[in-house]
């Protein structure tokens, strides 16, 4: 009977698995109870059966019972959960949001980040990377504390115009005595589509990809 209920508590998983396991935990524990009935009514006056073993199945079942339970609770939640974030996601459609990142999009000549500097940076390397990691521009200079938008205007290091295309950014800035500073980046584009087979929506902006928790604020 314990090896039914370890078989029982290791196939846990999904619905459909808690459904498979509730019935099997019944079938057994109905079993189990019909069999205690008839020990109890055959046995001996003179040699009493010991209950503490039977007292301790008894837990064991009621405590996979419960896991099971708390195992259907938990997967209905998750599935409430996914399904507001779907539907959060959906309404993001055709809208122009801000979002987490260093990917752009290079179109119309020109690719944009958004800019978050804490203090003033005196100086400042920053970097445009290929799909493939490589650098294929870099800008140098100082930047002034506070949000701002930096555009690449598709040029290249070797003086050519950048294919359009996804892109990232990469920043290296220091404040005047020589100690680095944390520039964080922000993208802006309208989702065009979503993508809903992982766990987490995931919007499409062109061929960039923004996971919904990476959103910072919309706007029609």
């Amino acid at each position: 009977m314990a090896a039914g209920i370890e078989n029982i508590m290791a196939g846990q998983g999904g619905a459909q698995q808690a459904d498979t396991a509730r019935k099997g935990i019944a079938d057994n524990f109905d079993a189990f109870l019909l069999l205690l009935t008839t020990q109890l009514q055959n046995q001996s006056p003179l040699d009493p059966l010991d209950t503490n073993e039977f007292t301790q199945q008894l837990v064991q079942f009621a405590s996979v019972e419960q896991q099971i339970k708390s195992n259907e609770v938990l997967e209905s939640l998750l599935k409430t959960s996914r399904a507001q974030n779907v539907a959060t996601a959906a309404s993001f459609v055709g809208m122009k949001v801000r979002a987490d990142g260093k990917e752009s999009q290079l179109a119309d000549g020109k690719a944009e980040w958004t800019l978050d500097v804490p203090v003033n940076a005196a100086r400042t390397t920053i970097e445009i990377r290929d799909e493939k990691g490589n650098t294929v521009a870099t800008r140098s200079g100082a930047l002034s504390a506070g949000r701002q938008v930096f555009t690449w205007d598709g040029m290249t290091s070797s003086g050519q115009f950048a294919e359009p295309g996804r892109y990232s950014i990469n920043i290296n800035a220091q404040d005047s005595s020589g100690q680095p500073i944390s520039v964080k980046t922000e993208v802006e584009g309208v989702v065009d589509a979503l993508d809903l087979e992982g766990q987490e929506p995931v919007l499409l902006i062109g061929k960039q990809r923004v996971p919904l928790s990476q959103i910072k604020g919309a706007m029609r």
